[in-house]
């Protein structure tokens, strides 16, 4: 028998010794099979576990939001105002070039917080409407990574290492298990357009399929009159013309995949079809005309601005209400080492209402009890004031070893807090949750074991949560 190292891959990711061919599944895709056909073996539904969740929306804040104005609450900071930071809490932590020769004073918060809900959960008088579902929302008080700078943290938290050139979380889901739809992507990325230009670049390798077949990495849709670029068919082709033409080259690819098993090929041929059917749903997708005056109240002034945070927050809601698996939005320029008060402010005002509408618009329409919805960054902010602590123009340097993200809908306990950080918001002080264990919780949530989702590249068993031992944070599951 002639070697097909796409069955070798598959056999492998399926953890059984029974060959399952991407070609097959391909030819299923194209006559009308739903692609969750490559499930992971097992479980229900072809699945590890019972899903909790089926879809995922990931509000990626990009540049490290401050935990301590935001989410994590530390009012005796306002009476150590002023003070060296005590060498029994930073232990000799690594600090970037910005702060390492300046004095490590201690800057309180810059906002007040309040109880918000049955929960009590501390939050930001910044974020009102995030405030109002509390009740809905699962903390994590003590999220830690190892990585310092954006791009090694962001790279990390998207892929699971630090150096460009992994798979990225939503393609590996997309590997996983696929999507509902055959006429959209399993995996689409949005980008917000923001008011002011942004200093912070959002590299593509962040939604990259890295090893993985290019089939599984994430669409970006770009905020112009046309969302995907060359999806429209030239003037003097017709749809009969270019079913024609497409019916064509799949014949020619898959007589050149029967001699190569270039996997890449079937990319190609899958690829192709999927542009056929998108050039009909993505229009009809990002047509907010029929969202109603009152959607538009809910989301905030900003959502008929297209590109707009607010306006990606609807288009994501919409996109799994039509079976996109994944679906992540970037916002950046939460990297405030000065201007905490203004900058910070302004940030909470693109997302807050926003973030929060999302949360009650997928609750009504019953989709929040399977939709997880995460929100956070890379990395947090540190205690000490970057510059002169008292000045309005004082900002925060980054910091790992503990930040706050937190989670929605999907099976995580709503109204829950899970960790805690020390006096000064600078180490975790009880039960740590490393970005891996993040990772793993995404995929457990969605039925899949972190551990057994693997891929083989360049003889090794590659997966999104590496080689040391994480597990999932079963104390967050409802």
């Amino acid at each position: 028998m002639q070697f097909d190292p796409l069955a070798t891959t598959r056999r492998h990711f399926l953890g059984t010794g029974m060959g399952v061919s991407l070609g097959a599944i391909a030819s299923h895709l194209l006559s009308g099979q739903n692609a969750a056909a490559q499930a992971p073996a097992g479980g229900q539904n072809g699945l590890h576990f019972p899903a909790r969740a089926k879809r995922v929306i990931f509000l990626t804040q990009s540049g490290g939001p401050s935990q301590i104005e935001l989410y994590d609450h530390k009012p005796q900071l306002h009476q150590w105002a002023g003070i060296t930071l005590p060498d029994s809490i930073r232990q000799g932590q690594r600090l970037t070039s910005m702060t390492a020769s300046q004095k490590q004073l201690v800057m309180p918060p810059k906002s007040k917080f309040q109880r918000w809900g049955q929960s009590g959960a501390t939050v930001s008088e910044w974020l009102p409407h995030i405030g109002g579902v509390a009740d809905e929302l699962c903390f994590i008080k003590s999220m830690y990574t190892e990585y310092i700078n954006h791009a090694p943290a962001m790279t990390f938290l998207t892929t699971g290492h630090q150096l460009p050139g992994r798979a990225s979380i939503g393609s590996w889901v997309s590997y996983g298990i696929g999507s509902d739809n055959r006429n959209l992507p399993d995996f689409v990325v949005l980008l917000s357009k923001m008011q002011r230009p942004s200093d912070q670049p959002l590299y593509s390798y962040y939604w990259g399929s890295g090893f993985l077949p290019s089939r599984y990495q994430g669409v970006k849709f770009r905020n112009a009159r046309e969302p995907v670029l060359y999806l429209q068919n030239p003037a003097g082709i017709s749809r009969d013309i270019r079913r024609s033409m497409l019916d064509g080259l799949e014949k020619i690819n898959r007589l050149r995949h029967a001699e190569a098993h270039d996997p890449e090929i079937l990319t190609r041929i899958q690829q192709y079809e999927l542009t056929y059917h998108m050039q009909a749903s993505v229009p009809e997708l990002t047509d907010l005309a029929d969202e109603t005056a009152e959607t538009f109240a809910l989301y905030g002034p900003d959502s008929r601005r297209p590109g707009s945070y607010a306006a990606n927050c609807i288009l994501a809601r919409r996109m799994i209400e039509r079976g996109v698996r994944f679906v992540q939005l970037f916002h950046p320029d939460w990297d405030h080492h000065k201007k905490m008060s203004t900058w910070c402010t302004a940030r909470c005002r693109d997302t807050d209402q926003p973030t929060a509408a999302l949360i009650r618009d997928l609750k009504r329409r019953g989709l929040l009890d399977d939709t997880l919805v995460i929100w956070g960054g890379e990395f947090g902010r540190g205690v000490v004031g970057q510059g002169n602590w008292q000045s309005a123009e004082a900002g925060r340097d980054h910091h790992p070893r503990c930040f706050t993200m937190w989670l929605a809908g999907g099976g995580v306990k709503a109204g829950h807090t899970h960790g805690s950080t020390d006096d000064f918001s600078y180490n975790t002080a009880d039960d740590p949750v490393h970005v891996h264990d993040l990772q793993a919780t995404i995929l457990r949530l969605l039925g899949i074991d972190h551990r057994r989702l693997t891929y083989r590249f360049q003889g090794l068993d590659m997966r999104l949560t590496g080689v040391e031992e994480h597990a999932p944070v079963t104390q967050i599951i409802a």
